[in-house]
């Protein structure tokens, strides 16, 4: 088998993924270190579990994170293949030094992590550090990585039984944040968890799509000639004419479909407006768009 040498444009892809997935990880761990475990909130992930045991024995959350995705790892090497593990191991290499390092430079000379936003605060705690975790797996997706933990035990279930990735991290979430009430004894903490897994999965969300949205436009008028020819010009998108005929009218007319991102919408909508108010205009949002002038595909 022939190995062919990365070209210059793939290493420096990969090397700006692993720059952000960094990047990332940064964020995941000081939302952890600064704001979720000085006010014992816990969440889902095998970051939530290592919290647990935290609570419970003082064992340190980046020993209990870094063992527990070492045998997951093992198994998903075996089972997925070895392409599966290049950026999932970086990422929990990076994570259980930055889980150590944020709470070496946060915890106070008695090694206790101080509740920097002040006693009571747990609502606020819970918001903001939901917040960077989200983000920070955000961005850590955004590169094609993963910090291992449930995804990895999703991914092999999915790779047998026919359920999907989501609804199998969903169950492991449920079922770690649900048994942090038989360390805390406090439903209030086991719903601050629920919230974080929320705030936390909403902000992955917006950090994922962010990027890639996208709209398409379905324009009729008579003066597609003119429309086009702006669009083209400004904000430079191109203009593909379908030939459409009108049902109820029998008459045949020019379409014009249009993709741009989302915040050209104004400049399109406005233009349209000012050639012919009277134009036919159909909005829709769309994610990942791929081609010139939008996103790459990332193999």
């Amino acid at each position: 088998m022939q190995i062919t040498k990365p070209t210059k444009a793939e290493v420096t892809r990969e090397l700006k993924d692993y720059i952000f997935i960094t990047l990332g990880l940064i964020s995941y761990a000081l939302g952890w270190a600064a704001f979720l475990i000085p006010y014992q909130i816990t969440t889902g992930g095998t970051t939530g579990i290592g919290a647990i045991i935290y609570y419970a024995t003082g064992f340190p959350i980046q020993w209990s994170y870094f063992i527990i995705n070492a045998v997951l790892m093992t198994f998903a090497i075996k089972i997925l293949g070895p392409k599966f593990s290049i950026k999932t191991t970086f990422a929990i290499f990076g994570l259980t030094f930055f889980l150590w390092f944020f709470q070496l430079l946060v915890n106070g000379p008695d090694g206790v992590p101080p509740q920097l936003l002040g006693e009571g605060q747990d609502f606020m705690a819970c918001l903001i550090g939901a917040a960077m975790c989200g983000a920070g797996l955000g961005i850590v997706f955004n590169c094609n990585g993963s910090t291992g933990g449930t995804d990895i035990i999703a991914a092999i279930i999915n790779k047998y039984r026919d359920i999907t990735l989501g609804r199998v991290v969903l169950i492991c979430d449920m079922i770690i944040i649900s048994s942090s009430y038989f360390v805390l004894k406090d439903w209030e903490k086991v719903v601050y968890g629920f919230v974080t897994l929320y705030i936390c999965s909403f902000v992955l969300d917006q950090v994922v799509n962010s990027a890639r949205q996208s709209v398409q436009f379905f324009i009729i008028s008579n003066k597609y000639e003119e429309i086009g020819r702006h669009i083209n010009e400004y904000p430079h998108r191109g203009v593909t004419i379908i030939n459409a005929t009108g049902f109820y009218t029998g008459r045949e007319v020019k379409m014009m479909f249009v993709l741009a991102k989302k915040r050209e919408s104004p400049i399109i909508f406005r233009l349209i407006k000012d050639i012919d108010p009277n134009a036919f205009v159909s909005q829709s949002a769309v994610i990942g768009v791929y081609g010139e002038g939008f996103d790459h595909r990332s193999e």
